[in-house]
């Protein structure tokens, strides 16, 4: 059978799609390829045309993914939409009740730092770029203090969400995100 032009690059789009709602609602351990491919309404035969394992299939999703949030943060910089927005976006209760599709960094940071390391070299190389996109949003300071309250905003902030995710207690959740935010603010000059 003979497909159109571009269908296996759609196919292997819907693929990465269904695999980074699911790794990211799920976890990555959590979630197994027949199942993926179940929901994307593909055999698992068809996965090893676009993949050649899990673990290429997880590199894939990240780098993706973090490429996603890299030009929305370049798109922000662009337009002069200003960190605090971005701050608390990212610190929402909307953000924090959809996981699926939200930052793959909050949702799997603790599973990628037991991933191989062209896996994490891959995670590391998109978290500095988002990091540096956060510097250059910061007014004040020289590039170095600016790189360092980029770093410590976007740890407050990811590890804020997953904090927040994680408690059972609504309160609490929402106190998480609201300090994170304010702490945040603070670091970035806003406050």
């Amino acid at each position: 059978m003979r497909y159109e032009k571009g269908h296996k690059e759609t196919t292997r789009r819907h693929i990465l799609d269904v695999a980074s709602v699911q790794f990211r609602e799920n976890g990555v351990a959590a979630v197994g390829l027949a199942g993926i491919m179940a929901e994307a309404g593909l055999t698992n035969g068809a996965f090893y045309t676009h993949f050649e394992s899990k673990e290429d299939l997880v590199q894939a999703v990240l780098v993706d993914a973090l490429t996603r949030r890299e030009e929305k943060h370049r798109a922000n910089l662009q337009s002069s939409i200003g960190l605090e927005s971005v701050i608390r976006d990212y610190l929402s209760a909307r953000h924090r009740d959809g996981a699926g599709s939200g930052c793959p960094t909050a949702a799997l940071v603790a599973e990628i730092a037991r991933h191989p390391k062209k896996t994490r070299d891959a995670f590391t190389g998109k978290i500095s770029d988002i990091i540096a996109l956060m510097a250059a949003q910061l007014r004040e300071g020289r590039p170095e203090q600016r790189r360092r309250n980029a770093v410590a905003i976007y740890a407050t902030m990811v590890g804020a969400l997953q904090l927040a995710r994680a408690v059972n207690d609504r309160k609490l959740s929402d106190e998480i995100l609201e300090n994170a935010v304010d702490a945040a603010l603070k670091l970035a000059g806003e406050r």
